[in-house]
């Protein structure tokens, strides 16, 4: 369904994205780890298209994504970080407008709208403006929009960001019941994400794979058994640099 290869990216002099592979298949959750600044936000822009890579390829349904970025959209579903919303808008009319730029109109458009409506518990909110959201309807609102049409594959920057406990669970519930029949793959850093939805996660730390596996293989290669110290075994040598480095004059 997803294919990367060789995936890089620069800004400038640096490297965010440095020689990236790896393939998500149908019935696949995969949790995309790694610390605030690993290049996580840069490779999911560079898979959907919005923006392009140094080098490297990335094909979704076998339709490569620069070559053919009509069909390949077509079968994606993105939500990115801080997604924008129009909030002079209802919520009703912003998932028909959701919904008839992705091509829906009349009896198809309205049981679009419906079924995300239901699937992101939004009832009780569509006659009210964005603007009037909690941060929480806000977000399942950005959620029903990149799901409106049933795509094969979703691709999610940091979906249970600034949710409370609540709203997390029902966020992670749902994309594990989606995961069955798409390929999935959302970015975080918070770790107990991963047992409770992915069924493989990659760690990434300054731009390279370090880790890719599912939950219970990541967990074995650590004595104690936890995901959290494998992470911090891969990760914590940048984070070292850059306090030694703020500490000094």
């Amino acid at each position: 369904m997803i294919r990367v290869e060789n995936l890089t990216k620069a800004f400038g002099r640096k490297i965010a994205v440095d020689d990236v592979s790896f393939e998500v298949e149908k019935g696949e959750v995969l949790g995309f780890l790694g610390p605030n600044g690993a290049g996580k936000s840069t490779t999911m822009r560079m898979l959907t298209g919005f923006i392009p890579p140094r080098s490297g390829r990335v094909s979704v349904c076998g339709f490569d994504v620069l070559e053919n970025p009509i069909p390949a959209k077509r079968r994606i579903g993105y939500l990115p970080e801080a997604a924008p919303l129009y909030h002079d808008m209802s919520v009703i009319s912003f998932l028909n407008f959701a919904a008839e730029m992705r091509g829906f109109r009349s009896g198809e458009k309205r049981s679009a709208v419906k079924r995300v409506v239901e699937m992101c518990s939004l009832d009780s909110v569509l006659g009210q403006t964005i603007e009037t959201l909690s941060k929480g309807y806000r977000h399942r609102t950005c959620l029903a929009q990149s799901i409106i049409h049933d795509p094969e594959v979703l691709i999610m920057d940091e979906p249970t960001d600034g949710l409370d406990p609540n709203q997390k669970h029902e966020v992670r519930s749902l994309i594990r019941r989606m995961g069955a029949n798409k390929a999935i793959i959302f970015s975080t850093h918070i770790l107990e994400e991963v047992e409770a939805a992915c069924t493989r996660a990659i760690i990434i730390d300054r731009g390279r794979i370090v880790a890719n596996g599912t939950p219970a293989e990541l967990k074995g290669r650590t004595a104690s058994g936890r995901l959290e110290d494998l992470f911090r075994e891969l990760t914590i040598p940048e984070t070292a640099q850059r306090a030694s480095a703020e500490e000094q004059p």
